[in-house]
């Protein structure tokens, strides 16, 4: 009896010490979050306090007077009526006759299309009241592989305040037809929900065909994705372009795809938002949907969003960023209150981080838009994570020093030089005239359109008077500078010797190229290769505009006021030339080589079975160039 009691006492000891042992370790945000709970009820000291503003209450809808937003460290400890919390603080601010509304936040952007990274971004759009993005990740995955989320988490990391959630890119690869930095399907979707909590979605699921069709070849990897995201409990995004009869909208939504940034119709966007799909609005459709939305009599905008997806450093100096799409959206008949919501908290609402963002309310970390002006969105500060960060136009705070790695720095591999013969398109012996196939921006039909060219000196070549140029892509990821090369129609320079190209192709990003000569063509791609990645103007033979995106060939780690310099100066070059159609850059082409829905031919670097590279991605099918 006695040694059953001694065994008692000593499993009694066992379990108090393997209790001890097993105690878990606070996370940062807990920590945060118990002296939050000190601060709220006075016991501890706040760091800040904004005091007297006029507070949008994103959970009522409503503007609360003369509001004391209570700060402590990053997040917000206490809201409520001026001058009633019963702590202390080392620094009150006076907000009076200012209205305050929550850090802005976009449901879909690749911050790659800024040209800039992450801790540039944080510095180019603060000002403009963003202080979170849910960044679509397809671009640099297509680069860096597995290092994806290392790479959008380093600058909030080394201190940048723009908190970026990444969402985990579909399209890496973008179809089966492509081959680039990246491979995605079950495992890496799994491991980059596991790696940080701030990863939280998969991205626009964009290849339509694969998710729709049994058979197709992209089937498995899709759904395999889409599958981890669920496992994991992450929020699976949707690219809807195309989709619009009412049997494909329930599909889509069937399939769980949770969201749409590719409606432009206004009856495309209410059936959608009809069935639970939430929406993620550009400016050019919010001028069409909103008023289309208050038409239909719309009671709840909760499942609505306004965002940006590409928006250029130059153009967003111009425009502005989310906040000019939510002056769009007062502007297209949106009730004030509910713009910022749409801008704020719906998003953070969607992806399930509304406990950290989209609000002005205790716990959430302090991101606060101070406005002289609402109904305009005029802004006159914002605070980021409890600190001044922007004042007019003006970032105030400190830039973090980022020394990137190898692996986002040296990504250009194209193996060799690149030469004129890479881009001849030669024609059969004893041919005066060929039939080629023809391609133009954004065409999205399933014939293929064909014209008849001339032979001259056995070659086929571009005919800009008569609007016909070359356009080529080029391997940049396998050492073998492979080449596949077409005629297009409707874009390119008719100035001689022209040639444009660039390492920013959405979204495998191979560098692409279109010119009127085959020389100009091969100096234009050598120029990106050695800028390790950007864009390259050739004119009468000559470089005449660059921008430097050494960051994965799509960002550059410079100064907002330095690239921007650099993308203005090659429109302006680009202005003094001749172009087919409309003057200037046809900077639209970055997007045209897109292999998404609803694209259906496409050119695409040679691969095994296709060394001509066109491709009809929905279906497989393959063509000749000329023949």
């Amino acid at each position: 009896m006695i040694a059953n009691a001694r065994r008692l006492l000593l499993l009694l000891i066992l379990g108090c010490l393997l209790q001890t042992a097993v105690a878990a370790e606070f996370t940062a945000d807990v920590k945060a979050r118990n002296n939050l709970v000190q601060v709220a009820l006075g016991r501890a000291k706040a760091d800040l306090i904004i005091r007297g503003a006029t507070v949008l209450n994103v959970f009522t809808a409503q503007w609360e007077e003369n509001q004391d937003i209570v700060i402590a460290g990053e997040r917000i400890a206490w809201v409520g009526a001026a001058s009633t919390w019963p702590g202390t603080a080392t620094e009150i601010v006076s907000a009076k006759g200012l209205w305050a509304v929550p850090g802005f936040g976009e449901s879909h952007k690749h911050i790659e299309s800024t040209y800039l990274t992450p801790e540039y971004e944080a510095a180019l759009v603060i000002p403009f009241g963003n202080t979170w993005t849910v960044e679509d990740s397809h671009e640099v995955s297509n680069v860096v592989g597995m290092q994806n989320v290392s790479y959008w988490l380093k600058a909030e990391d080394a201190g940048s305040p723009l908190k970026i959630f990444p969402s985990i890119g579909s399209a890496t690869p973008p179809t089966v037809y492509e081959s680039g930095g990246g491979y995605y399907a079950y495992d890496e979707m799994a491991k980059f929900l596991d790696q940080d909590h701030r990863v939280i979605s998969l991205g626009e699921v964009m290849d339509w065909p694969a998710v729709s069709n049994l058979n197709a070849p992209g089937h498995q990897r899709i759904w395999e994705m889409m599958q981890a995201a669920w496992d994991k409990r992450g929020v699976v995004e949707g690219h809807g372009s195309g989709l619009v009869k009412p049997d494909e909208i329930n599909a889509f939504a069937a399939a769980g795809l949770s969201s749409d940034h590719e409606s432009k119709l206004p009856d495309e966007g209410w059936e959608k938002l009809r069935r639970g799909v939430f929406m993620e609005i550009r400016v050019d459709t919010a001028r069409v949907l909103f008023p289309y939305l208050k038409e239909k009599g719309l009671k709840d905008w909760t499942n609505v969003s306004v965002t940006t997806d590409d928006r250029d450093v130059q153009a967003t100096l111009q425009l502005g960023s989310m906040d000019y799409n939510i002056r769009t959206a007062i502007e297209s008949g949106v009730p004030t209150n509910i713009a910022y919501q749409l801008g704020s908290y719906n998003t953070a609402r969607h992806f399930n981080i509304d406990h950290l963002v989209g609000s002005i309310a205790p716990g959430r970390y302090a991101d606060v838009v101070l406005l002289s002006n609402p109904d305009k969105v005029a802004i006159d500060s914002v605070y980021a994570n409890g600190k001044l960060a922007a004042k007019g136009r003006n970032y105030l705070l400190k830039i973090p020093k980022i020394d990137y790695p190898a692996w986002a720095t040296n990504t250009i591999n194209i193996g060799r030089a690149i030469k004129p013969d890479d881009f001849v398109i030669k024609a059969l012996p004893g041919r005066t005239e060929m039939n080629v196939a023809i391609l133009e921006p954004f065409y999205f039909e399933p014939a293929l359109q064909t014209m008849s060219l001339p032979v001259k000196d056995g070659v086929l070549s571009a005919n800009p008077a008569a609007g016909i140029i070359k356009a080529a892509m080029v391997d940049r990821y396998h050492g073998t500078a492979a080449t596949s090369k077409m005629f297009w129609k409707n874009v390119g320079p008719v100035t001689p010797k022209s040639a444009l190209a660039s390492s920013q192709s959405h979204d495998l990003h191979n560098i692409w190229v279109i010119g009127n000569d085959d020389t100009a063509m091969a100096t234009a791609v050598n120029a990106v290769a050695g800028l390790g990645g950007g864009w390259a103007l050739v004119s009468n033979g000559k470089v005449i505009a660059t921008v430097k995106l050494e960051i994965a060939g799509l960002m550059s780690k410079r100064p907002v006021a330095e690239v921007a310099k650099e993308v203005e100066a090659l429109f302006n070059a680009a202005d003094q030339m001749k172009w087919i159609g409309n003057p200037g850059l046809p900077e639209r082409m970055r997007f045209a080589f897109l292999t998404a829905s609803p694209w259906k031919w496409q050119l695409v670097a040679p691969y095994q079975g296709n060394p001509g590279g066109l491709v009809n991605v929905t279906t497989g099918e393959t063509h000749a160039i000329a023949w």
